[in-house]
């Protein structure tokens, strides 16, 4: 089968040419008599707190089947559940329940993603501050064993015995990033020190970026070897922050959605964990107006980048291959070239989701 493409990108480069399917893997890319749009591979979401009304924090397994299938339609073929902070025996139960739901149908679950609770709560953003804790190795481990593999877990590095549970973390091959945080810019540098590899939504609920200490961001676009996570809904950052972060840290740039139960559904209200949401006008919001995550799709953060200037191949990138490697399964998951499992994304001239193929079978 033939997707009718005029170019792909197949492992950082822009191949012209169109795209062959065979079976259940890409057979041929630089096909003549292509067509017009562009293959990509699928994509990988690493914060996906909720879409298509489920929230995940209270979701059945069935729920999160069908968050997969969801998700799927929009292109994100691989994605973290994050989990924002809770009561520890919600938590818990949720990542028992992921568990349960590994290997349905849709986009597959990669790993949890554990916002919280280790968070500061002077940079709490809409997490529910009485349930913030210090860090805790026992409350960790009890998370740690409940079910779905924890692949991340943010925290702030400022907070008492963060460096004991970075050291524990990546022990466990665990991937830390920093976030909701108030830490210095040498506390940041500390923390990449023990092997925290990449920020949580860069720039969002953390101390703002300063000439005399540039905090966590700034310790990070300072360095060439942390990848900082964005989120590109038009709401979260300004463009030229997104262009200061992407100059900054070409190649170590991660878009993810951050979504909540509302996406995909429009205005109204909803739930984040134990936080009540209302959203207006496409920006999600709790009581006190403090933003709480985001509805718009991880494709519409790539449109955006493309839109602002950033070459194709990066901007796919930073939807497919840095979050892969992030995740250490660079040249795994989110790959398109002859011999690997068809799961593609079509994007048509505009760069919108024209079809979705998994395992090399349309999306409906």
């Amino acid at each position: 089968m033939r997707l009718g493409v005029a170019a792909a990108v197949v492992e950082g480069t822009l191949v012209r040419g169109d795209v062959e399917i065979d079976g259940d893997l890409v057979g041929a890319v630089g096909l003549g008599g292509g067509g017009s749009g562009i293959a990509i591979p699928g994509l990988v979401d690493l914060q996906v707190n909720g879409f298509a009304g489920v929230d995940l924090l209270h979701a059945t397994a069935g729920d999160v089947h069908a968050v997969g299938v969801a998700l799927a339609r929009t292109g994100v073929l691989w994605y973290q559940p994050t989990l924002i902070t809770a009561p520890p025996r919600l938590t818990r139960l949720a990542l028992a329940t992921l568990g349960e739901a590994i290997g349905g149908p849709g986009a597959r679950i990669v790993g949890a993603h554990l916002e919280g609770p280790f968070l500061s709560p002077r940079r709490a953003g809409a997490h529910p501050r009485e349930h913030l804790r210090a860090p805790d190795l026992d409350l960790l481990a009890s998370f740690l064993l409940s079910g779905c593999p924890v692949t991340t877990v943010t925290l702030a590095p400022e907070l008492e015995r963060a460096g004991e549970m970075i050291d524990a973390l990546v022990a466990r091959g665990v991937v830390v990033s920093l976030g909701h945080t108030d830490a210095s810019a040498a506390a940041a540098q500390a923390a990449f020190g023990r092997g925290a590899r990449t920020v949580t939504h860069l720039f969002d609920a953390m101390r703002p970026f300063a000439h005399r200490d540039p905090g966590v961001a700034g310790a990070a676009l300072a360095r060439d070897d942390i990848v900082v996570q964005l989120i590109a809904d038009g709401v979260h950052l300004a463009p030229e922050a997104i262009l200061t972060a992407w100059r900054a840290s070409r190649g170590r740039i991660v878009l993810v959605s951050d979504t909540i139960a509302a996406a995909g559904l429009g205005d109204g209200s909803f739930r984040l964990g134990a936080v009540e949401v209302t959203v207006a006008g496409g920006v999600p919001r709790s009581e006190d107006g403090t933003l709480a995550g985001a509805v718009r799709p991880l494709a519409w953060g790539l449109l955006a980048l493309v839109e602002l200037g950033v070459p194709v191949v990066e901007a796919v990138d930073a939807v497919t291959r840095t979050p892969a490697r992030v995740l250490g399964r660079a040249g795994e998951i989110a790959v398109l070239r002859p011999g690997a499992q068809a799961d593609v994304v079509v994007l048509d001239d505009a760069f919108a989701v024209e079809r979705v193929l998994l395992g090399g079978v349309p999306v409906d």
